[in-house]
Parts: C-alpha cells; structure tokens; sequence
C-alpha cells in the first residue's frame, strides 16, 4: 500500500482552487443564520456555483473542473465547515448526478451534465422509501413501459430525498418487468434520468430536521411521470448494481471532510483552553484536557490517512473496485468525527452547550453521518461479508452454519477488518513522509506509534502477542521510542493471552 502521490501541476491546480474556496467559507457563509434559518441563501449558493463546486468531478468537456477523487477529497476539507453545504453538494454531485457520470451513455452526458455542472440545474438520488429503507432491493416505486415502447410511466414515491425541493435533475429507481433468457417475466431495479419538467412530480414540504438544518430533505412523489425510454441508465433491470456503484464512489470523501471539521474544532478549542483559567492555570494545561485534543489530533489524522490513501487508489488508472475501502473509511470516520465533537464540546463545558458557540450545530450535523449513506450497522455487515467471500466459497456444501445472521460476530470481524485499514494507512502515509523527510515527519511518528498501541491493545480482538510481533516488525524501524512500550507488554501477554 504505497502512499499515493500528486503530480506537481495537480498539486499547483489544487492551491489556485483551495485558496478562494476558503476565503468564501470564511468570509462569506453565515452557518449559524443558514441552520437558524433551515435554508442557504441564494447568495450563497450563487457564490458556491462561481466557485465551480457544483461541478467539482464533472469532466471539463462538460464545463466541470474535472477534478481527481484526490482534489475532491481536499475540497471537502472546506465544504465540510458547513454541514448543510457540505450535504447539498454531496447529494447534488456525489450521488445525484452521479450515475450519469459512471453509467450515462455518451448523449446522457452532453445533454445533461453542462448545465449541472455550473448549478443551473441541481440533481437529487431518489433511492429510498417510506417502507424501504436499508433494504434498497425492496422499493416499490413501478415504471411501466407504455404500448408504444417510447416511454415508461413512473409511479411511486421517494422520502429522506436530499436537494428534493430544488432538483431539476434526479436519478430514480424503480421496479420494471424484466424477461429473462428463460423467457420468465421478473420484477427488477431500472434506474431512470428524471426531469422535474417531464411532469408529475411533486416534492412534498421539507423536513425540520434535528441537524443539516440548511440543506432540503422532503418526499417526492412521481404520478404517471412520462420518462423517455432513452433516460435509461445503463440497461434496463441493470438499476441496483448502478445505485451501488454510486453510492459506493461517494463514500471515501468523509474521511476527509470529518478530518477538515475536526481540525477547526481544534483551531476553536485551543484558543479557548489556552485563555480560560481555573485553579490559576489554564485549562490546556490539564492533563484530561490535553488528552482530549489528542484525542482529536489522532482521529483527524487516521480519517486523512484512510481517504486520502482509498482516494489515491480510486485515480488509478482502470475502474478499480474501492467500495470495500470506501465503506470502512465512512465508518471510520461518522464515529470518529461525533466522538470528537463531543470531546471539543466538552472544554468549554455550559458555553459549548449553548448556541453562542458553533459546537452544538456540529453536534446536530455530524450525527447524520452514521446514517446516510448505508448506515453504519449495513456497512459493517458488508464489511465483514465481503471480507469472508474466499471462505465462504471454499467452506459452501461442508458446513451447514448461515453466518449472515450472526450480527454480533459480524460487527467484531468488520471492526478487526476496519482498525487493520486504519493502521495500513497511517503506516503507509508515514512511512512515507519519513522516507522523503518531510517537515513535522517527526510528529506524525509519534501519532504512528500511540495509533497502533492503542489500537491493538483495545480495537483488534485478536491473539495479542501475534499482533504485538506484526506491530514489532512494522513499527520499530520507523519509532525506535515503541520498544519501551512494547516489550513489557509483550512480557506480560504472553503468560495471559492463552488460546484467545
């Protein structure tokens, strides 16, 4: 897993972009007036559509910035210091639009992707339903194909649908009848380019939400919407493979946007515990108080190292297959990030309970996280599944035992499987930074070392002194300092770790 790196002329492309964006975000968006208020202001989302955010993947062909998933990421540091800009984006390019980009066919592309890169048509992913939730296969909304075979009849309704008020533009699921090579007629997913103008769709009002207050969340529903046969994405019958495959490319950037969130928690926070004095002393000066900023320092670090090291891999040449990697990355990161909200909360103590600091929106908008986007609970399921596939295959016809229902086994095997993808990333990224000497390597070591130890003594139920000597031989060249700490530990597991 080497550390993946950018070009020269991307990493110069990357600083012209970042700099503006984050002079906007500074200076120009009121995130206590958006969520006070439940909605962006169109000012604001006319400065984000000059900026260009509205088109961040979108190839240049189309008017879009063309960017790597790598700059996407980096973006996402920015747009994530507002939770409900963050989300309208994300549902407007990283899911709602899409499908267009990773399946449309070429003519899907010109006519539609221009006008949504520059914000003048906003998209929406209509996925879920009221009776379906986690379970996608189980949506009920039906396209008939009319008696002329032009066109197929949408019916149905779509809830929790980001940007739903505002799209012009939505990729929507929903069941056709399908003759298969036997010619048995089935039931399966199509996904369909929708139009707002196409008629027949009706957003409902939107939701008052407990956090992302800003961003639009509301059902739409469709009633005899005429869809062109020629807005069929991909193959018709071929729609849930593309709602995974969407869903699975847009899950690795929170890792960095929970990284760029926490980093201003701190920036906030230090300056806080730097003043604030009690028993004549400031409360930086605390020990339990230093240990929550290092509790921040260290999840910041792990969230970046983690999707900075899956984006890497997601620009490779091909169409590599990082849903495994994307997924631990959100796991990884919605927990991390809502630990760490609390934990800055915490240092400011009653002040951090009130709406005179930002901690308590971040509260409210980083616990959407665990749930969108596959909630965490699927995810882990997936996680551990797709890791036991091999064994699976070798073990089918010898042993009779249906693991898919053992969920508790399931969530300790995807927790082995996602601190393991941790530890690969950290390792990897500063392995790195040693190796080409880069500034603060030094600090990053010692990050390296703490994130292990820590990891294997309290994350990785595994047999310990195993995972004490794979650590050993890691670890020790790059933090000779982990030796101390290793040694006795190791002395001390060997005589208690038995059979574990």
């Amino acid at each position: 897993f080497p550390y993946p790196e950018i070009s020269k002329e991307e990493l110069e492309e990357l600083n012209q972009l970042v700099q503006p964006v984050e002079k906007f975000f500074n200076e120009d968006v009121d995130s206590k007036k958006i969520d006070h208020e439940a909605v962006i202001p169109p000012e604001t989302l006319n400065g984000l559509k000059e900026l260009g955010l509205f088109g961040i993947q979108v190839p240049e062909e189309y008017g879009g910035l063309g960017l790597s998933n790598t700059m996407y990421a980096r973006l996402g540091e920015i747009t994530s210091l507002d939770g409900a800009i963050a989300v309208t984006l994300a549902a407007h390019q990283a899911i709602g639009l899409k499908g267009i980009l990773i399946a449309g066919n070429d003519a899907q592309k010109a006519k539609y992707l221009p006008k949504l890169a520059t914000g003048e048509h906003i998209a929406a992913f209509c996925l879920t339903e009221p009776g379906s939730g986690s379970d996608a296969a189980s949506i009920q909304t039906r396209a008939t194909l009319t008696e002329d075979g032009k066109h197929f009849l949408l019916n149905g309704s779509k809830f929790w649908i980001s940007n739903g008020g505002w799209a012009d533009i939505m990729t929507v699921f929903a069941r056709t009848e399908v003759v298969d090579k036997d010619g048995q007629k089935k039931d399966k997913i199509t996904a369909f380019i929708v139009e707002r103008a196409f008629g027949g769709v009706t957003s409902g009002k939107p939701e008052d939400k407990l956090g992302i207050r800003g961003s639009n969340t509301c059902e739409i529903t469709f009633e005899d919407t005429k869809v062109p046969i020629e807005n069929v994405i991909g193959e018709v019958g071929g729609g849930f493979k593309v709602a995974m495959n969407i869903l699975n490319n847009g899950r690795f950037s929170m890792g960095s946007a929970g990284a760029g969130m926490i980093k201003r928690l701190i920036e906030l926070t230090s300056e806080y515990a730097g003043t604030r004095k009690q028993f004549n002393r400031s409360l930086s000066d605390f020990g339990m108080i230093q240990d929550k900023f290092a509790t921040m320092a260290l999840n910041a670090f792990v969230m970046e190292s983690m999707a900075y090291l899956t984006a890497g891999m997601m620009d490779r040449p091909g169409v590599p297959d990082c849903s495994l990697e994307a997924a631990m990355v959100k796991v990884f990161s919605s927990e991390g990030s809502w630990i760490c909200v609390s934990e800055a909360l915490q240092v400011l103590g009653g002040l951090g309970f009130t709406k005179n600091y930002p901690y308590e929106r971040y509260l409210r908008d980083c616990r959407i996280l665990q749930i969108f986007e596959g909630t965490n609970e699927i995810l882990r399921m997936y996680i551990a599944l797709t890791g036991m596939q091999y064994a699976g295959k070798i073990l089918t016809g010898k042993i009779k035992y249906t693991i898919v229902d053992e969920q508790l086994v399931l969530k300790k095997v995807a927790d082995v499987l996602i601190n393991l993808y941790a530890m690969t990333a950290v390792l990897s990224r500063t392995s790195r930074s040693i190796s080409i000497g880069l500034r603060n390597h030094d600090h990053e070591n010692i990050i390296l070392c703490i994130w292990c130890n820590e990891t294997c003594l309290c994350g990785l139920k595994l047999k310990k002194h195993i995972i004490f000597h794979i650590l050993y031989i890691i670890v020790s060249p790059l933090c000779p300092a982990f030796l101390k700490r290793v040694e006795p530990a190791k002395l001390m597991l060997r005589g208690s770790a038995g059979p574990n």
